[in-house]
């Protein structure tokens, strides 16, 4: 045997094998990919969470802070990111009631993955837009995507 023969993996192939796995993994459902790209897609849980990273807040100030979410909104966001083990809500015996929220340490870790994709998006939104711009030209626009605002 060579000792010289180095074996070499893409490191693309490599990532996607992992996402399909995960993705098709043990037939799971629902899949715990599609489930995270479910709640952060969604449009508001991105913004709760990055008004979270840096501090806890309260549901008046969250309110407040998060441009053009109900209260209705705010509530079900946080709910949800609750429920997923995202966010945490503690509420302190005062005059009136206070509740702050915060993220949890699973939380806290999906801020750097958000921001990767928010550089990705950024470095990358002339190109979409262009590639956008030139479909609808090649099929007549509005196509039957519909344009999203920025």
């Amino acid at each position: 045997m060579d000792s010289d023969l180095k074996v070499t993996v893409n490191p693309v192939t490599g990532i996607l094998r992992e996402i399909e796995e995960a993705v098709s993994s043990s037939g799971q459902t629902p899949c715990p990919v599609r489930d995270v790209l479910d709640r952060i897609g969604d449009k508001w849980s991105v913004h709760v969470m990055l008004r979270l990273a840096s501090k806890p807040e309260g549901f008046n100030s969250l309110l407040r802070s998060v441009s053009g979410i109900s209260q209705r909104m705010l509530t079900v966001t946080l709910r949800s990111l609750e429920r997923d083990g995202l966010a945490s809500r503690s509420v302190f015996d005062t005059r009136p009631p206070t509740t702050e929220y915060r993220l949890t340490p699973i939380g806290s870790s999906l801020i750097s993955h958000l921001a990767a994709i928010a550089q990705w998006a950024v470095s990358n939104a002339d190109a979409v837009e262009k590639n956008r711009q030139a479909f609808d030209d090649r099929n007549g626009a509005p196509s039957t995507f519909e344009k999203r605002s920025a």
